[in-house]
């Protein structure tokens, strides 16, 4: 849900920025406290899929099918947001599932591992590993379902609101850094295209910077981009209610001079 978690496609920290694995540890803990309050709240919805998902352990497939059920006839702006997410979604997992490059900037004595590795263009990416006391389904809910709630306890996140819903497994939102001590940095907004896809054994959640013409650079804030970045959720083989949670981070908070447009 996603970046630092969640961005995801899915929120993200941003004070400190030099920092982005502990970004994502933070991140990776508040997410943890959230889901064990909604969890004994109960109030977390599973989705219309999750009781005909067949979670077979040692079993993958590839090709994976949109959340939900199939989209509606849609209009060439829509199919070109989907289009983006599903592309978001593929190249973030080429990087993650890539096997040269990374190497371990933390792994904590509870599973956790925090890897890194530089791309063309001298870009620095992160992958998270933990295991989450949450089925994907819960995770799900969490990071796609309730995406405009992450402020409320993710605190480095001002508000994340959905702009357009594309079909039940795309969307369009635009989200808003929370204010940091000193502002240092300055505040940052994202416009991004998050995209959701299952397989038999796995929940995938995507996204990428994207455009839309009536929401250009706002005055007082710098418009970075985020992506393609991801987080796969697969249940955690004979611990029931547990999932191994994979999360990339890949995001570009430019300077106060640069602009995603």
């Amino acid at each position: 849900m996603l970046p630092a978690v969640v961005k995801l496609c899915c929120g993200i920290s941003y004070p400190h920025l030099r920092s982005m694995a502990g970004l994502q540890r933070a991140a990776l803990a508040a997410l943890g406290q959230e889901l064990s309050h909604l969890q004994n709240a109960g109030h977390i919805i599973h989705p219309a899929w999750s009781g005909s998902l067949r979670w077979s352990w040692g079993k993958e497939f590839k090709k994976t099918e949109q959340v939900g059920t199939k989209d509606a006839a849609l209009g060439d702006e829509d199919v070109c947001y989907l289009r983006q997410g599903e592309e978001a979604l593929k190249k973030a997992q080429e990087i993650v599932e890539s096997k040269d490059g990374w190497k371990i900037e933390l792994a904590e004595k509870n599973g956790e591992v925090i890897y890194s590795k530089v791309l063309k263009g001298n870009r620095k990416v992160f992958r998270l590993e933990a295991e989450l006391d949450a089925t994907p389904e819960e995770l799900y809910d969490i990071l796609f379902i309730r995406v405009e709630e992450m402020h409320q306890w993710n605190p480095s996140i001002g508000q994340i609101k959905v702009l357009k819903h594309v079909g039940k497994s795309t969307m369009v939102t635009h989200e808003v850094s929370a204010e940091t001590a000193g502002n240092l940095i300055g505040q940052r907004d994202f416009l991004s295209v998050r995209h959701s896809s299952k397989s038999e054994t796995h929940v995938y959640l995507g996204g990428a910077a994207t455009r839309l013409e009536s929401l250009p650079p706002q005055p007082g804030f710098v418009r970075a981009e985020d992506g393609p970045t991801c987080i796969i959720l697969q249940p955690l083989h004979g611990h029931p209610g547990k999932s191994h949670f994979i999360w990339l981070l890949n995001m570009d908070v430019k300077d106060s001079q640069q602009s995603l447009w």
